[in-house]
C-alpha cells in the first residue's frame, strides 16, 4: 500500500499535544532538545504546561506544531527500524504543515526549520495592524460560488479572498474585516450552510500578508536548503517541489496565496497514494481528506496507540 504522511498548520495546537511521546520515547525528547536549543526556548515546558495563550502566540504555535509533528516522525521512524523514505509514497503540509513536509524530507534541519517557522510567524503577525484582517470558514459553497461572490464587492482598498480551499464544501477567505463581514453576510444569503470569523489575529494567506512574505523569501534564499528525498506537494501549486532552488519563492509565494488542500490530496491520490497518515496533533486533515478522497483510508498518529496501529498495518 502507498503510503503520504502530512503534517498539520495552525490551529490544530493544544496543550498537551505530543505529552505521551515526550513521556515515553527517548526519540522525541531529543527532538524537544535540539528544537530548545534551536530558539534558546524552553518550548517543551510551553507546550506541556502552558500558558494556553502563549501557546495560541502565532511565533509560537507554529514552532510547537512542527516540533511536535518531527518529535512523533522520528519516533515512528526509530519503532519501525525504517528511515521515512522506505516508508512513504510522497508528503504534504497544511501552510506551516509544509515547512514540517520539508524537514520530514530533508530540505531543513529541525533547528532550520523552527527558527524559519518563528520568524514566519513573527513576520505574518506584524504584517497588518491588529484588529484590521480577519478570515472566516464558508460552508457549504464551492469555490468557484465563492469567488464569484467576492468579486461583487472585493477590491484593491477593500481586499477579501479565498484563502483556503480545503474540501469540497468547505472554503476559508481572508482580508480586511469589513470586507469578509460582508461576504460573511452575503455567503448566509447565497444559502452557506454556515458563514462564521475565525479566532485569527491576522488575514492569512492574502495580499495583505505581503510584507511577511517579502521577508521569508529573503530568509529561504539565505538558507542552505537541500533537495527533498522525497515528493513534497507545494500548497501554492498543488504538485510536487522539483527542486530546493524552487522552494524560496513557492514558500513566499504561500503566505500571501491560497492553500490549495483539496487539490493536493486529489493529485498525491491520483499518483498512487491509498493510506494518507496526518502526523502530529490533532486529526483536522484526517477529517479533510475522508471528505476529498473517500475512497481511500485516511488516519492519524498522534497517541503511542496510534502509532502501534500503523506499525501494524505494514506487517
Amino acid at each position: 500500500m502507498s503510503i503520504a504522511f502530512v503534517f498539520p498548520g495552525q490551529g490544530s495546537q493544544t496543550m498537551g499535544m505530543g505529552q505521551q511521546f515526550l513521556e515515553n520515547f527517548a526519540s522525541a525528547r531529543h527532538v524537544m532538545e535540539e528544537v530548545n536549543d534551536a530558539l534558546s526556548q524552553n518550548l517543551t515546558s510551553l507546550i506541556l504546561q502552558g500558558p494556553l495563550e502563549d501557546l495560541t502566540l502565532t511565533e509560537n504555535a507554529q514552532p510547537a506544531l512542527l516540533a511536535i509533528s518531527m518529535a512523533i516522525l522520528k519516533t515512528l521512524e526509530n519503532e519501525a527500524k525504517r528511515p521515512i523514505l522506505q516508508l512513504v509514497h510522497s508528503l504534504a503540509g497544511h501552510s506551516l504543515g509544509e515547512y514540517s513536509a520539508l524537514c520530514a524530507a530533508g530540505v531543513f534541519t529541525i533547528g532550520q526549520a523552527v527558527r524559519l517557522v518563528r520568524l514566519r510567524g513573527q513576520a505574518m503577525q506584524k504584517a497588518v495592524p491588529l484588529g484590521k484582517g480577519s478570515m472566516a470558514a464558508i460552508l457549504g459553497l464551492e469555490v468557484p460560488t465563492v469567488e464569484k461572490m467576492l468579486k461583487d464587492f472585493s477590491n484593491p482598498k477593500e481586499v477579501c479572498v479565498v484563502a483556503n480551499d480545503n474540501a469540497p464544501g468547505q472554503v476559508v477567505i481572508s482580508g480586511h474585516k469589513t470586507t469578509v463581514d460582508q461576504a460573511i453576510v452575503k455567503a448566509s444569503e447565497m444559502g452557506a450552510k454556515r458563514a462564521v470569523p475565525l479566532a485569527v489575529s491576522a488575514p492569512f494567506h492574502s495580499p495583505l500578508m505581503q510584507p511577511a512574505a517579502d521577508i521569508m523569501r529573503e530568509a529561504l534564499h539565505q538558507s542552505s536548503l537541500q533537495n527533498p528525498i522525497l515528493p513534497v506537494f507545494s500548497n501554492v501549486t498543488a504538485m510536487p517541489v522539483v527542486g530546493a532552488e524552487a522552494l524560496p519563492d513557492l514558500l513566499a509565494q504561500q503566505i500571501t496565496g491560497r492553500v490549495r488542500w483539496r487539490e493536493s490530496i486529489m493529485n498525491l491520490s491520483s499518483m498512487g497514494c491509498h493510506h494518507i497518515v496526518e502526523v502530529g496533533a490533532g486529526k483536522v486533515l484526517t477529517g479533510l481528506n475522508k471528505r476529498i478522497v473517500p475512497d481511500r483510508t485516511a488516519t492519524a498518529i498522534n497517541t503511542p496507540g496510534d502509532l502501534d496501529l500503523f506499525l501494524q498495518s505494514l506487517t
